[in-house]
Order: structure tokens, then C-alpha cells, then sequence
């Protein structure tokens, strides 16, 4: 079990800023903008390489609740990233699929 499921089980704290029955919504302990919010889903996929088809209703489900999170979090006027991480060259450090919501600046391009 990786940390993200025990946040999402609530095994081990942490500021959570929406959850249902699908995902959780937590902010970043180490923000990389003045808003860093991560959104996993419950369930444990290692990583977006790692989804099937039946997976289609909870990617859904996690992009609709990014924008809802970055809209709750003030940032819809001036904009926000959503980024996912896929595997170590990119940056994944934990090995559960989680949606990056960035904002509260102006964010540069191209990232990296």
C-alpha cells in the first residue's frame, strides 16, 4: 500500500480539500505553486500507463473534479495546470496515478 491510499483511507493525514466515493483531493506537502493540489482516485493504478478501458468513467470522473477543485480553489478567472506524471523520467515519485493542479501564478512554458 503506497502513501496516496493511505491518504485516501485516511491512514495518514493530510489537508483535504474535496473527496467522494471515487477520488480524494489533498494539498501538496511540498507545492510547487501557491496552489498544489494532488487528486487520486481510491482505487490504486500505478499510473496512467497502467489504465484500461474500464477505467474510461473514473478518468472522467477525475478531470470533471479537477476543474471543480481549481474553480473551488479560486482558480478558473486566471487559469491552472493539470499535470500527470507518467513514470520516473517524468517525475512520478509515487507509484499511484494522481492529477497535479497547479496555480495561483503565472506558470511558465515549456515545463521542465
Amino acid at each position: 500500500m503506497n502513501v496516496f491510499k493511505k491518504i485516501a483511507d485516511g491512514e495518514i493525514p493530510a489537508e483535504i480539500v474535496y473527496q467522494d466515493d471515487h477520488c480524494v483531493a489533498f494539498r501538496d506537502i511540498n507545492p510547487q505553486a501557491p496552489v498544489h493540489i494532488l487528486l487520486i482516485p481510491r482505487r490504486e493504478i500505478p499510473s496512467l500507463a497502467r489504465v484500461e478501458a474500464s477505467d474510461h468513467p473514473l478518468l472522467g470522473h477525475l478531470l470533471l473534479k479537477a476543474a471543480e477543485v481549481a474553480k473551488q480553489e479560486g482558480l478558473s478567472e486566471t487559469g491552472y495546470r493539470v499535470v500527470i506524471n507518467c513514470g520516473p523520467d517524468a517525475g512520478q515519485e509515487v507509484p499511484h496515478l494522481h492529477l497535479h493542479i497547479l496555480g495561483g501564478r503565472r506558470l511558465g512554458w515549456p515545463p521542465g
